[in-house]
């Protein structure tokens, strides 16, 4: 089969490899879309230390069934579906807590580290254990499906925290996370949303999204910004979706006394936390990982649609184009926001 392959830093070479053989427990998905994710993006130049060459990328996925096991229930080949983008065992303390994404073996499709190389969906076909599945509604396209999974990790995050009537929250960054994240809150109760980010053209469009206030964090002091916006109290809850130290900081400064900050995003490794500000104003801080049961109330949102994500694609191309697509989002990703690959 044709994957794209991931043979060392900033070099992606589509190349024909073994089809993958499935176990009793597993089908086979003949990969219809899967989106780039910015993970990859930073795994593809060796930044986030977690796609460690050679490796097949590729989480955000959605295909049809081509093969099953004999111990499969429940789905029948031809199929459309999606699927949690990381294995989960199923019968650790934590799966049997309804915590999936602390699994103790937990491994992510697409993801190489010293510890797993689990082959990712950037490839004609994948295969995926049956317990990690969920049928796609006819009338959700494949493309729009590839979403599924960072609208339910958005999800998740939102369910960290509880969100009362007329709060305020802000979020950072809005990129694919941080704009599901606005999708989703505009559904909710919450009063205000804010949204920061340095991209004017994003803040526009978290504008059309739902978004009530928007803030240039490289033009505005985002800590006076807000504290305008919410009559000096500050923020009652913010989803942090960047994960470098300026963003973090911003987070913990804008928020209330006994405010909450739930951290998405992960791409600085280590950060400095301002402790005594944490500690003297009670602040709780959640961080939250991948999602667990997020993903079917995801598939209803769009298949009633509640949620519209085609919006947020802003080009699709083949996967022979996926190397051009991956250079093009590291060295001059401006006007681009979620890139498709189709097969």
């Amino acid at each position: 089969m044709k994957a794209l392959v991931l043979e060392e830093y900033k070099k992606l070479v589509v190349k024909e490899v073994d089809k993958p053989e499935i176990a009793k427990n597993e089908v086979l998905i003949r990969v219809k879309a899967v989106s780039i994710c910015g993970s990859d993006v930073h795994g593809y130049d060796g930044t986030s230390g977690r796609r460690l060459p050679p490796v097949i990328m590729g989480h955000e996925a959605s295909g049809i069934i081509e093969e099953k096991g004999s111990e499969v229930s429940g789905y029948d080949i031809g199929d459309r579906v999606v699927f949690n983008s990381a294995f989960y065992c199923g019968h650790c303390i934590f799966c049997l807590q309804g915590k999936q994404n602390l699994c103790v073996g937990y491994k992510v499709f697409g993801v190489s580290t010293e510890d797993f190389n689990l082959p990712g969906a950037m490839a004609e076909f994948v295969k995926v254990p049956a317990h990690l599945l969920f049928h796609l509604p006819d009338n959700i396209p494949f493309d729009q499906a590839a979403l599924i999974e960072p609208m339910s990790i958005a999800l998740h995050a939102i369910n960290r925290v509880r969100l009362n009537l007329n709060d305020t929250a802000v979020i950072f960054g809005s990129g694919t996370i941080g704009m599901m994240v606005l999708k989703l809150l505009a559904l909710s109760s919450v009063g205000k949303i804010i949204i920061v980010d340095i991209d004017d053209e994003k803040l526009e469009s978290a504008k059309q999204n739902g978004a009530d206030f928007i803030v240039n964090s490289a033009k505005s002091n985002v800590k006076q910004a807000i504290s305008e916006i919410t009559g000096n109290k500050g923020a009652d809850v913010v989803f942090e979706a960047v994960g470098i130290p300026p963003t973090l900081s911003g987070a913990v400064e804008c928020l209330r006394k006994g405010g909450t900050v739930v951290l998405l995003g992960n791409l600085s490794k280590t950060v400095e936390m301002p402790m005594q500000q944490v500690v003297v104003r009670e602040l709780n801080i959640k961080g939250s990982n991948l999602c667990t049961t997020e993903y079917n109330d995801s598939i209803s949102l769009l298949e009633t649609g509640n949620i519209r994500v085609d919006d947020m694609i802003s080009h699709t191309c083949a996967l022979e184009d996926g190397p051009a697509m991956f250079d093009r989002l590291h060295t001059s990703p401006a006007g681009m926001k979620k890139v498709v690959m189709l097969l």
